[in-house]
């Protein structure tokens, strides 16, 4: 697009580069129309990089009756998986049973527990759970993930790490997704399919005419330009209420609720790869997960959250809601002092007059409004399992703007990297350590997972370590950065060790810094160097 006084008419103008933005730009341009994406920071900086890292169905949804969210999801998860087995794969989680428990819960199940059997008011019955495991096995005709077993906890790796009153588990399948990933690449495919991809770039206004939009924006430069389309899409997540107000000023009684989630890591509190799935007195869920090899985390929260310009933090309050909540399970007790990294987000749900932050839903809600002139489409909540199926459905809202519209293409279409089986992780982990054998199994397996059939062109024939250039610590190296910079939109250090990996967690602040300063001088080169 030029940068001219008259600048180019394209179909689709999205604001936010989070999975909504970047999912919806992706399916738009594989569809051929013309796609502009503009975000005002990162990508996946925000919510998008803050989940609990699952697709998942939501087992608990299901106590709220919300039947279609969790069908769609379970459907989605295989989907995914096949799509994405670098940045995504099964795992299973461990429900512990605890016959004597009783919480505190509003749910549509407690409720209707209560009124037909009185005496199990506050419980969780193995009957209801079982039904509900059974449910989750089901709804979404699963065909890869292996089903629900029971588990004892006695004398069992799963069973070590938890407190002696815990006899029993339930252990059910979903999927874990590297999700800021998820989003680069999506973004990724998108541009390669035509669409420009543009970061660090602020909408401050929008203008709307009869049958277009005028978008001025802000540049990394500091200087604006304008850019027009016949339609907008608002997928700005935790700011899509401010941008319907003060930036698109639409007459709007649509609302969005902000929900802050929390998540607290922990050096690895255990040796297996699975997961806890675990039940609060308060009627609560949260995860404990293996992560990032040497850690564990435990997540998440449900907290109001007013402002999206307040920068969402876990709060000392939220730390120790999660560790005394993991405090009833673990053998081990947690303090404050074995919290090594916390992150927090928030999640832009529909505003459905819940009562409370944990009952309102996650399902997505899309508006279009061509009241007064050229369409827009509001996106309001979601989550990030069903990202694929919002924009598709986004697709099918808006394709009567649009003439001639080819129909949904996503569905089995690999992303950047994953055209490869899904249990095809190992093959590839000994084909790139065959190739290139300095390598360490660790090392070579943090690529694939990352880069999956694109981590040979990273490596790019080197024999040695020394032939990837300056060694930045914990396996990061110049020629990763450099391939994270051309080809992924990675302009500071931030960018690449908390979003683009999580290396930030296995790297020192000396080390940090150093990356850093490279980046900006090789930023600062190729500014200097440009036409």
């Amino acid at each position: 697009m030029s940068d001219s006084s008259t600048p180019d008419l394209v179909d689709l103008f999205v604001i936010g580069g989070g999975i909504n933005g970047c999912g919806i730009a992706r399916d738009a341009a594989g569809r051929g129309l013309s796609v502009t994406l503009a975000e005002m920071g990162d990508l996946a900086q925000a919510t998008s990089s803050s989940s609990t890292k699952l697709f998942h169905g939501g087992l608990r949804y299901l106590e709220y009756f919300e039947f279609r969210l969790v069908r769609e999801a379970l459907i989605e998860r295989e989907v995914l998986l096949q799509a994405m087995p670098h940045i995504s794969w099964p795992m299973r989680f461990v429900l512990p049973w605890h016959p004597d428990m009783r919480f505190e819960s509003d749910t549509p199940t407690s409720k209707l527990l209560g009124m037909v059997m009185p005496w199990m008011k506050g419980r969780r019955p193995s009957w209801l759970i079982r039904l509900g495991l059974f449910m989750y096995d089901n709804l979404g005709g699963r065909k890869i993930l292996p089903g629900t077993r029971t588990l004892s906890l006695d004398g069992t790796p799963e069973g070590a790490p938890l407190q002696d009153r815990f006899h029993h588990a339930y252990e059910y399948s979903d999927c874990w997704v590297e999700d800021s990933r998820l989003v680069v690449l999506n973004a990724r495919d998108a541009e390669a399919r035509g669409a420009w991809i543009m970061t660090r770039t602020k909408v401050v206004s929008a203008d709307r005419h009869a049958d277009h939009w005028v978008v001025t924006v802000e540049g990394p430069d500091g200087q604006r330009r304008t850019h027009c389309a016949r339609m907008l899409i608002n997928a700005g997540g935790p700011w899509v209420g401010d941008i319907i107000q003060g930036k698109i000023r639409l007459n709007s009684s649509e609302g969005v609720r902000l929900v802050r989630g929390s998540h607290i890591v922990t050096r690895k509190l255990y040796d297996h790869d699975k997961c806890y799935f675990f039940q609060g007195t308060d009627g609560r869920i949260i995860f404990a997960i293996p992560y990032e090899t040497d850690f564990t985390l435990i997540g998440t929260t449900d907290a109001e959250h007013h402002d999206p310009s307040v920068k969402p933090e876990c709060t000392p309050e939220e730390r120790d809601y999660l560790l005394n909540f993991a405090n009833q399970y673990f053998r081990r007790q947690l303090s404050a002092d074995d919290v090594v990294w916390s992150y927090s987000g928030v999640r832009p749900l529909y505003d459905d007059g819940a009562q409370s932050a944990t009952a309102a839903t996650r399902d997505y809600t899309l508006k279009v409004d061509s009241d007064g002139g050229a369409p827009v489409l509001n996106v309001f909540g979601g989550k990030i399992t069903t990202y694929r199926r919002l924009a598709e459905s986004a697709l099918e809202k808006i394709g009567g703007h649009f003439d001639g519209l080819s129909g949904p293409w996503t569905r089995g279409v690999a992303l950047p990297g994953g055209d490869f089986p899904v249990d095809g992780v190992a093959d590839l982990v000994a084909s790139l350590r065959r190739a290139h054998p300095f390598l360490t199994d660790r090392w070579a397996l943090r690529l694939v997972r990352a880069y999956g059939r694109e981590a040979s062109e990273i490596l790019n024939g080197a024999i040695t370590a020394a032939d990837l250039g300056v060694d930045f610590g914990a396996t990061l190296t110049e020629a990763e950065v450099i391939w994270l910079m051309d080809r992924e939109y990675a302009t500071c250090a931030a960018d690449v060790i908390w979003r683009r990996s999580k290396l930030g967690l296995h790297m020192s602040e000396a080390q940090v810094r150093i990356l850093d300063e490279w980046i900006r001088a090789r930023t600062g080169h190729m500014v200097a160097a440009a036409p």
